[in-house]
């Protein structure tokens, strides 16, 4: 069966879990969200599922975004937070079972692929994306590729901004994802002696009126968040630094409490502009951008060989010379 003109991309996280099939273009065709699962087996078998519901055995490639640590070299997964994958052969399970190429990669990296061709990145090379949820995902894009380092860059999460802060899972104390991720504005929120009914709207009408509590408290979540832009817009220097996730928004209101600093860092903070279709639309166009890589690969082998380089072991050889 020969593959139509789609790839599909799944965005796995462990609350949800959303999956389309993306035109070359980047537009989504089809799409689908169902709740995911933390139990690391379960969550393998709904990633299938998935895929098999939007005709992957059919898909020119197939690309997933999953949070945690992934090497974007080899797509092996080495650890996660709340949906933990580490030692699944995801990319190798995959191909496995539709057939089709598969890239597996970390979950904000892709999200900033979409938003760099569709979105608040569009037209810009050089961009910086963090995501605000539970915790806080991070991403590079340096002359319009993903910044992989040797196997993991981009835990831009874990840039300590207090060093004396709260532990964090890896090892460090005061990362911004201690300090500025929806877990840590609750833990703000507490310590301030709010309730528990407390939502961010609230507490945004409460400093807007001038509230000392509550613009205390916005301070508290949004001075660490600024103290990381600012660190990577002196490490990086991007275009632009784009705010997404679940509380992006609110993120990007909480900066707006904070006390004028003059600095040499100053860059561009924008919203996300594509929402829950980030991941999915970066998942797919990277899949696609991974295909038509291999095949420009594989001309440039046949012009140096000077002989066919059809087949699997010509491909490998290609690949491998490109990323070693």
């Amino acid at each position: 069966m020969s593959p139509e003109d789609f790839a599909i991309g799944v965005d796995v996280g462990g609350t949800n879990m959303r999956v389309a099939r993306i035109s070359p273009s980047g537009e989504p065709l089809k799409k689908r969200n169902i709740p995911g699962s933390r139990d690391p087996f379960a969550a393998v078998d709904l990633i299938k599922n998935l895929v098999r519901d939007m005709g992957g055995a059919r898909a020119r490639a197939i690309g997933v975004g999953i949070p945690g640590r992934v090497d974007g070299w080899t797509g092996a997964i080495f650890s996660g937070g709340f949906l933990n994958l580490a030692g699944i052969d995801l990319k190798g399970e995959l191909e496995a079972a539709f057939g089709r190429p598969t890239l597996v990669a970390n979950d904000c990296g892709m999200a900033l692929v979409g938003e760099s061709r569709r979105g608040a990145a569009r037209g810009l090379k050089n961009s910086v994306m963090l995501t605000i949820g539970t915790g806080i995902g991070g991403a590079v894009m340096e002359s319009g590729a993903i910044v992989n380092g040797r196997r993991c860059a981009g835990q831009l999460g874990h840039l300590v901004v207090n060093i004396g802060g709260h532990p964090c899972p890896c090892g460090q104390r005061g990362c911004v994802e201690t300090e500025s991720s929806g877990t840590a504005l609750r833990r703000h929120l507490d310590e301030a002696g709010y309730g528990r009914e407390i939502r961010f709207e609230h507490l945004l009408r409460e400093a807007e009126a001038g509230d000392a509590r509550a613009i205390g408290v916005m301070c508290a979540w949004g001075g660490p968040l600024r103290a990381a832009i600012n660190t990577l817009s002196a490490a990086f220097d991007p275009n632009v630094v784009v705010l997404g996730g679940g509380m992006g928004q609110a993120a990007i209101r909480s900066l707006d409490f904070l006390p004028e600093l003059k600095t040499w860092y100053d860059v561009d903070v924008r919203l996300a502009e594509l929402g829950d279709d980030a991941g999915v639309i970066g998942c797919g166009l990277a899949a696609l951008d991974l295909i038509s890589g291999s095949l420009r690969d594989k001309k440039r082998l046949v012009m140096v060989n000077g002989v066919p380089a059809s087949g699997k072991s010509g491909l490998s050889r290609a690949l491998s010379r490109k990323t070693g």
